[in-house]
């Protein structure tokens, strides 16, 4: 699949790049992605929840009433589930949601993931630009000549560029990755995903 090759300013350079048949033209699979975008998700969770059991509850032990004859069930102290303020049974503890996935399982999700966003054409490919300062202004300039302004971007860098990533920093619809940090949710998240020339050399590297 051939793809024309644009510059900031939004103008077709005239040259044309191929994706790879392997990363972007694969049969999509569904359950890889899943599994990849749930291990993601699962890790942005923090795990602090925590509820008091019984026998943290500060409270008279003292029982309440006597065992038979209350026309209720048998309680104990104050602090008995059964009762408002009491503790909660096997309420949540602070864990980890983290769980491994294989290598080749992640690979395939985020060239499933690439694939779809091909097949929507929703791949738009840039020269190599750099920014001489962080400001939002040219960045927003260089979405509206790309014709992507109105879309939800995913722009990926083949490494860090602390410009570029100040000036989409503000932008609420638009994230900056670098190729290392390419990730299943972020890229079926986008609506087009900007890839710059060197940034898909280095995908080729990765996935292949």
């Amino acid at each position: 699949m051939e793809v024309n090759v644009y510059n900031i300013k939004g103008e077709d350079t005239g040259r044309k790049v191929t994706l790879n048949e392997s990363i972007f033209g694969i049969e999509p699979n569904d359950h890889a992605i899943y599994l990849d975008v749930k291990q993601f998700m699962a890790n942005q969770r923090q795990g602090t929840h925590k509820a008091k059991e019984r026998s943290e509850i500060a409270g008279s032990t003292r029982k309440i009433g006597r065992q038979k004859g209350g026309g209720g069930a048998r309680r104990g102290d104050m602090k008995s589930p059964l009762l408002v303020g009491g503790g909660r049974v096997f309420g949540p503890k602070p864990r980890d949601y983290f769980f491994k996935l294989n290598k080749k399982v992640k690979t395939l999700a985020r060239k499933s993931a690439l694939s779809y966003k091909a097949q929507d054409n929703a791949i738009v490919i840039v020269e190599d630009f750099i920014l001489e300062a962080p400001k939002t202004k040219d960045f927003v300039s260089m979405t509206k000549n790309l014709k992507v302004s109105d879309k939800k971007l995913l722009v990926i860098l083949p490494e860090a560029n602390k410009n570029v990533y100040l000036s989409a920093r503000n932008i609420k619809s638009t994230n900056v990755q670098t190729v290392s940090g390419l990730n299943t949710y972020r890229v079926l998240d986008a609506g087009v995903v900007v890839l710059t020339e060197n940034s898909l050399k280095a995908i080729d590297n990765i996935l292949i």
